[in-house]
């Protein structure tokens, strides 16, 4: 390999490196370097990363959960890393979930859809939204035996991320660009970008089957199939409601559906299949 092309391979891969810490720094309170010459179009080009990050974050609250569940009850241990992994993050996708029950919820026209979900306060839909889904966080990691519930926690946040990236590419965006709250986001992903993010799910399984092979083979594949399958079901139900409602996604839609897909991950990694 000739010098000129090795110094092209460093110089794609330190880009690459680059976005993924753009991803990190965009979802995650975690440090990351400050960047020079900063350019929006990094963030675009950085949620192929989502995944990515979902699998830092996953093994991060996944950690967590197993010191706390060897401490504490399983309620108690799936308390302290749901808490973990809002710190980690700033509650940022469970602010779109809020965001989007309150307009979606109180919202008749897609102008004024969008005008609550810009709203900085939060209302009775947004409460109840968010109270759901934390409670049924919890209750759902708790059910699960400890070596479950970390699985459940690696493979939940990375394919969530990857399940709402996945609206990037099917939908158009559909809020109002000038007021984007990340205005290279509202952009579309290509199929084949989102195709390739799906590696990081890959990466997770593998890290999953290496450290719990024996978990792994405890669950079955209707454990596994149905939590594909509603991950797969809450990520469609959010394309058509808000192809319906706002003509596209917007961020506080994306972050909604990454909570709903990571909650239908849970319900079928809990499940109990009578039938098997």
């Amino acid at each position: 390999m000739s010098s000129l092309s090795l110094l092209s391979v460093r110089q794609r891969l330190r880009y690459e490196a680059r976005l993924v810490l753009v991803a990190i720094q965009f979802l995650t309170r975690l440090p990351v370097p400050q960047f020079k010459n900063y350019n929006p179009q990094w963030l675009h080009e950085s949620s192929r990363y989502f995944p990515a990050v979902g699998l830092l974050v996953g093994l991060l609250c996944a950690g967590i959960f197993w010191i706390a569940s060897i401490l504490f009850t399983p309620l108690v241990a799936a308390v302290i890393s749901t808490a973990f992994g809002i710190r980690l993050t700033g509650a940022f996708h469970e602010d779109g979930l809020a965001d989007s029950c309150d307009g979606l919820g109180g919202g008749l026209t897609r102008e004024r859809t969008l005008k609550i979900m810009k709203d900085s306060r939060l209302g009775t839909y947004g409460v109840l939204g968010l109270v759901s889904a934390l409670l049924l966080k919890i209750s759902l990691l708790a059910a699960m035996p400890p070596s479950v519930a970390v699985i459940a926690l690696i493979i939940g946040h990375t394919a969530s991320r990857l399940l709402c990236i996945s609206l990037l590419a099917l939908l158009p965006y559909g809020g109002e660009i000038e007021h984007a709250k990340a205005k290279p986001m509202a952009q579309q992903l290509t199929p084949l970008q989102g195709l390739l993010s799906s590696g990081w799910l890959i990466l997770a399984a593998v890290i999953i089957v290496f450290l719990f092979p024996n978990t792994v083979q405890q669950l079955s594949i209707w454990q596994w199939l149905l939590a594909l399958f509603l991950g797969l079901i809450a990520t469609d139900y959010m394309r058509r409601l808000l192809r319906r409602r706002l003509d596209g996604y917007t961020g506080d839609g994306l972050g909604a559906t990454q909570q709903l897909s990571e909650i239908a991950i849970y319900i079928g990694l809990a499940a109990s299949v009578p039938f098997i």
